[in-house]
């Protein structure tokens, strides 16, 4: 009977699973390292990963739920690594590598992610199954994967989903070639002056910016929008007053906001940060409980259920331990010839306990964050700017202020690699319970999915170093030397550096950041009293990125969020609301998909253009217009733009309204009763 049971228990952890979990992590990881370059935020990629496996894997004989559930925990684990992107181009721009040197950056995610990985495990009790978090993408993820599994209309609802995805990367992706090859504008914005200051509006037209507004919902673009608000109507206003327009409005209003409003951003993020961090010490201390206790129940010998078998607790401690040594190696190596020499034991002992203690607890914050608003919502940036503010402090409790300008610099670039280790820990545990939870209503085993977590950060690591040096080499970043005008505008990485020069330099301005803090207080009471009073949030930390973020990356995101929120309405409404909704969240990611795919190609055109080093670079490859058409071209790029978008949306509905019902979706007997 045990052994007609085993032959009869769908496949899991199986070798096909894993290469074609490695092969969707090369495009979703390549897109979302654009994404955070451009705007600052990446996006979960666990339910087009599902729909993509469950649209190959039906060819093979054999393939199961709990199969694709693997393949779409590789893909999101590789994709959400992506996010190291925050911290990384920072040491580019405060000149300390040329490059990003392909084993060191390897080393780095890696030995990031697998402790990101170890310390999820204990917190999967706590946060997953005992607590009453929505895990809103791991929760869509799971249903995905039981409609395209339990049922013969699945494969109907899988063709339809890889259909809008296509399409929303084919809309997106053209719209980005038009752009480049100047049929289109770009962006479209205006600095003036008014009474004695100044102030501006920008935007660019990217369809990037709408997929992201629909993905993080109207509750986080309104809060955007709120804090855009506060920048630009108030905050730049204020401290552009009286200053300098003898070299234009554009110098102003530009330096104002890169030097004060910014920093003020900053401060709104770390409070909202630390906020979070507060409100779940109870749930991790109860996890770690809960963690332990299984371990006793297993080394006592009784047998736990397939869907609690974690990761033995020693198992994942021994990892955790073995995991130090190569980051000490990591850390001896970066700091060689440095002041950190002066002290090696003192300071790399003090960073490997700073990088645990730390490590836990952002690895707890971005989890309950993913578990409450999605991972894709998660403070990662705001943790990852609270991570250098006290990497740099330390560093000062030691060294204090040097007069040596090269010391200085060898000690910031020292606090931002640390940085980026803690940064690789967060972004693996914002994404793992996420997975876990999907793991969880499908009936996965813990253990396994764990697995193929650091399968997924293994694979996300070697494809990352490439894809950066790509867009370093070609495209450039904004603040590194040589930047030209295609170069993206990496915010995170610019302010996260900022931060780290102001304090190790002794110039950083704390008043601003008491600023943000304050504000950042005020709309933590404001969010609490809308939940109280059963209205619409207003997360804290959305705000914060309101505020420090370009308008140019922010404006769309809302009315991203606002297209988003009345096609769900309208979702609701049909036939199959569930399928609706989904169907909207694949045309959002393709929007994503497709342009940032089409950017990772654009930086491949540059390099060929300039393989032969031309002077001066050849920036506008594919352009076929010259200047006298940029005028009609910022008229045609949003009537073009929003007529795309129409059409995206009115294809995806059209789709929707074709598929068969939900009540006649005859349900396959066997998964369902295995299940």
């Amino acid at each position: 009977m045990a052994t007609d049971a085993a032959a009869r228990a769908p496949l899991e952890l199986t070798l096909r699973g894993v290469l074609l979990g490695g092969a969707i992590t090369l495009l979703f990881t390549a897109a979302n390292v654009y994404a955070g370059l451009k705007v600052g935020l990446t996006f979960a990629t666990s339910i087009p990963a599902a729909v993509v496996s469950m649209a190959i894997l039906r060819f093979f004989r054999g393939s199961s739920i709990l199969e694709n559930n693997i393949v779409q925990t590789i893909a999101s684990a590789a994709g959400t690594l992506a996010a190291i992107v925050f911290v990384l181009p920072g040491l580019i721009m405060v000149g300390w590598w040329s490059g990003f040197p392909y084993w060191t950056t390897v080393a780095v995610c890696i030995t990031g992610g697998v402790l990101g990985v170890m310390f999820s495990v204990p917190l999967r009790r706590a946060l997953v199954t005992g607590s009453d978090l929505p895990y809103p993408e791991g929760v869509a993820a799971a249903e995905v994967l039981k409609v395209g599994s339990n049922s013969r209309a699945g494969d109907i609802e899988n063709a339809s989903g890889l259909r809008v995805l296509m399409l929303g990367a084919l809309f997106s992706g053209g719209f980005a070639l038009l752009a480049k090859m100047k049929l289109v504008a770009e962006e479209a914005g205006k600095n003036f002056a008014v009474g004695g200051t100044a102030t501006g509006f920008s935007t660019s037209w990217s369809m990037l910016l709408i997929g992201v507004g629909h993905l993080v919902g109207i509750s986080v673009g309104a809060a955007m929008f709120f804090g855009m608000i506060i920048s630009w109507t108030t905050l730049v206003p204020w401290f552009a007053s009286g200053g300098d327009l003898s070299a234009g409005v554009d110098a102003l209003v530009g330096g104002t906001f890169r030097g004060q409003v910014r920093f003020i951003g900053a401060g709104t993020i770390g409070v909202a940060a630390i906020w979070s961090l507060l409100k779940i010490i109870g749930p991790i201390i109860a996890g770690l409980r809960s963690a332990l206790a299984a371990s006793r129940a297993r080394a006592g010998g009784e047998t736990l259920a397939l869907t609690e078998r974690d990761l033995p607790i020693g198992v994942v401690g021994l990892v955790t331990v073995a995991t130090l040594v190569p980051i000490a190696w990591l850390l001896w190596s970066f700091s060689a010839g440095g002041p950190v020499h002066d002290y090696p034991v003192a300071v790399i002992g003090g960073t490997l306990l700073y990088l645990l203690v730390v490590g836990i607890l952002i690895a707890a914050v971005c989890g309950y964050m993913a578990g409450l608003i999605g991972a894709s919502n998660s403070p990662v940036s705001g943790v990852g700017i609270l991570a250098v503010l006290g990497a740099s402090l330390l560093l000062v409790a030691i060294f204090g202020h040097e007069a040596d300008p090269t010391r200085t610099n060898a000690l910031i670039a020292y606090a931002l690699f640390t940085t980026a280790i803690i940064f690789s820990i967060a972004t693996i545990s914002n994404d793992n319970l996420q997975d876990l939870k999907t793991g969880q209503l499908v009936g996965a085993t813990p253990w396994k999915q764990q697995v193929a977590l650091v399968m997924g950060v293994v694979f996300g690591s070697l494809a990352i170093p490439l894809v950066l040096d790509l867009l370093k080499n070609t495209l450039g970043f904004v603040g590194m030397p040589g930047a030209g005008p295609n170069a993206l505008s990496a915010p995170q990485a610019a302010l996260i550096s900022s931060i780290a020069k102001g304090v190790l330099g002794g110039d950083i301005d704390w008043g601003l950041i008491g600023i943000g803090a304050a504000i950042g207080a005020g709309v933590i009471a404001l969010d609490e009293l809308l939940g109280r009073a059963g209205k619409m949030r207003l997360p804290p930390l959305a705000v914060g990125m309101g505020i420090y973020l370009p308008m140019a990356l922010t404006l769309l995101i809302p009315v991203g969020a606002l297209i988003g929120h009345f096609y769900n309405r309208w979702a609701k409404r049909s036939i199959n609301p569930e399928f609706a909704e989904r169907m909207g969240v694949l045309a959002a990611t393709g929007l994503i998909v497709g342009e940032s795919l089409f950017g990772v190609a654009f930086a491949g055109v540059l390099a060929w253009a300039n393989r032969n080093a031309p002077i001066p670079p050849n920036d506008a490859p594919l352009a076929l217009m010259g200047e006298g058409f940029e005028s009609v071209a910022l008229w045609l790029a949003p009537l073009l733009f929003f007529g795309l978008i129409a059409l995206i949306y009115a294809l995806t509905r059209g789709m929707v309204r074709s598929a068969p019902p939900a009540s006649e979706q005859p349900v396959d007997q066997d998964i369902a009763t295995y299940r």
